[in-house]
């Protein structure tokens, strides 16, 4: 009887750690498929200018089997409100962020706070320092390269010098690593080519400010440093505003493949920015699977697409990016 007892309680004991050991396993293998979040604050994220963007994140998320979620904003934000953003999302649980820094006093050393709860990940921009960039890492187009080819194109235009031709350079941006960037690679190229830059505009808000450029002296050409900018300055040249300037610029939504295939706009230099989005999503998947992995620039590719080139295969692809 005391053996049967004895028996008795062995076999509980046994069923006892058995059902503890697959209790285990299923929190585990919960905890394993538990979906991950990623956030994404940028500026005017409804823009279309962030159509291919949003598809490269997509494409990312799909393949690495994270979820990711954009944040709403309605147009140009102040560092401050992009601070109560990132706040707020890494208080509702999200688990990495995808940021494009906002130029603002103290802002780099708010995002190193974020990046010790949460990996973050730069995007567009390296926030600005006072002594230079932030050294988060950050996924972008060579800037510098971007604004000179720009200018390459229309140095081209004019049989490899620029001597005797005036030229407008604006952008929507102020402030930002890539906006300097971008005006430094412009301007050192058409220096050297001997065009004279007459005047310089960034820093203007867009729609409800935009900035009025056929007050600003005429030029012979004018430069559009983002894609905003460039739209305008399409929309400009239709309205024959312009007193005969050509465009080119920087751009990367439908609204700017339009101008370029309506004549509104001679070249577009348009960076690859599915790969801004897809790169870092994936760099923060990265991180968050090694925590010590340290990453740093990546760098993303750009195109000039010209009318005649506007439906070539790799063109097409671009454009298809746009439009999802």
């Amino acid at each position: 009887m005391k053996n049967d007892k004895k028996i008795f309680i062995l076999i509980e004991t046994i069923l006892a750690v058995l059902a503890l050991i697959v209790a285990l396993f299923m929190i585990e293998e919960w905890a394993d498929t538990e979906v991950r979040k990623i956030s994404v604050v940028v500026q005017d994220s409804d823009g279309s200018r962030w159509a291919a963007f949003k598809y490269g994140l997509e494409m990312a998320a799909s393949d690495n089997d994270v979820e990711v979620f954009v944040v709403s904003t309605g147009g140009t934000l102040t560092a401050e409100e992009e601070k109560e953003l990132l706040e707020t999302e890494v208080e509702n649980g999200a688990d990495g962020i995808i940021v494009q820094p906002v130029p603002g006093s103290g802002e780099e050393g708010f995002l190193e706070k974020i990046n010790k709860k949460v990996p973050v990940i730069q995007v567009e921009s390296a926030g600005d320092a006072e002594g230079g960039a932030s050294d988060l890492p950050v996924a972008e187009p060579d800037h510098y390269a971007v604004g000179q080819a720009l200018a390459e194109e229309l140095k081209k235009d004019f049989g490899g010098s620029l001597h005797g031709k005036t030229i407008g350079i604006f952008q929507r941006e102020e402030g930002t690593e890539a906006a300097k960037r971008r005006e430094a690679g412009a301007k050192d190229c058409i220096r050297r080519a001997g065009g004279e830059i007459l005047w310089t505009v960034s820093g203007y808000t867009g729609k409800g400010g935009e900035l009025a450029l056929p007050a600003y002296p005429p030029v012979d050409i004018m430069l559009a440093l983002d894609d905003s900018s460039l739209v305008q300055a399409g929309e400009a040249a239709a309205d024959k505003q312009l007193h005969g300037a050509v465009v080119y610029g920087i751009g990367n939504s439908v609204e700017a493949f339009y101008c370029l295939d309506n004549s509104y706009v001679e070249c577009l230099v348009v960076p690859d920015e599915f790969n801004v989005g897809y790169q870092s999503l994936s760099a923060v998947v990265q991180k968050l699977d090694h925590a010590y992995r340290q990453e740093d620039r990546l760098l993303v590719s750009y195109t000039v697409v010209r009318r005649d080139t506007l439906f070539s295969e790799e063109n097409q692809n671009i454009l298809f990016s746009m439009s999802q």
